[in-house]
């Protein structure tokens, strides 16, 4: 009962992947290079902006703007990701709701709350 709320305030795993990928893009597309002490930046940076992010449509968007600062990227760039941002943010809540699952499942294991019985079970045995 711990992990969930825990999870669903710090571990955003979606957010932090998207923020990577959206600065390597934005980079690309102003054509510039980015170092590997740029790409160890953004890892950082990713990471940290994620843990600060609200649970709240978007605002992994914003604090993007976080990220492209550090590299000295231009913040408008984000305008270009911002026509696309619904679709996702769908797959970002989908990454985020999977690392919170798998989390507290392993969790529940260590801590021998997780009946294998009951998890190995197929769904359609317990609907019915």
């Amino acid at each position: 009962s711990f992990t969930v709320p825990l999870g669903a305030t710090i571990n955003m795993d979606g957010t932090a992947i998207m923020q990577g990928a959206a600065t390597i893009f934005i980079a690309q597309a102003y054509g510039i290079d980015l170092t590997f002490g740029n790409l160890m930046t953004v890892i950082v940076t990713a990471t940290l902006a994620s843990i600060g992010t609200a649970g709240v449509p978007s605002a992994g968007l914003i604090m993007l703007s976080i990220v492209l600062i550090q590299l000295g990227l231009p913040v408008d760039a984000i305008a270009i990701i911002w026509g696309i941002d619904r679709l996702l943010d769908m797959l970002r809540t989908s990454v985020n709701i999977t690392g919170d699952a798998m989390v507290t499942t392993i969790v529940g294991k260590w801590e021998g709350q997780v009946d294998k019985d009951v998890f190995n079970q197929k769904l359609e045995t317990l609907t019915r």
